[in-house]
């Protein structure tokens, strides 16, 4: 069992920026492919972002390209999305999520975390 815990959302004006750190436990985390979602209020959730288990292969949600940045640190266990020149539309709570294979964690991941705020005031 794999537990993710989300942190680094707060409050940002519209072009600024955030890092969100996930911090996973409970497991191998170097073989999970990881990922990011995101859910505003009244929305479904949606993938932002995501890596392999080795980071070699990375995606990205269209509107987020060229501004989010996905990384991971197997060495300490931990995933980051870097996120600049954040608008008020990437206002959500964002997830952190693990997957055995890179496909599965942009559709139906195995593990979620609890999520941390992100707030992007104009």
């Amino acid at each position: 069992q794999v537990q993710l815990v989300e942190s680094g959302g707060g409050l940002v004006q519209a072009g600024g920026s955030l890092r969100l750190s996930c911090a996973g436990s409970g497991g191998t985390f170097g073989i999970y492919a990881m990922g990011w979602f995101r859910q505003a209020p009244g929305k479904e959730r949606e993938f932002v972002a995501a890596i392999s288990w080795n980071g070699g292969i990375r995606d990205l949600l269209a509107s987020v390209k060229g501004r989010f940045t996905i990384s991971r640190d197997n060495a300490k266990n931990t995933v980051h999305l870097q996120m600049n020149s954040l608008k008020p539309e990437d206002t959500a709570v964002y997830y952190c999520a693990a997957a055995t294979n890179s496909a599965k964690v942009k559709t139906t991941p195995d593990y979620w975390g609890q999520g941390t705020q992100v707030t992007v005031s104009s």
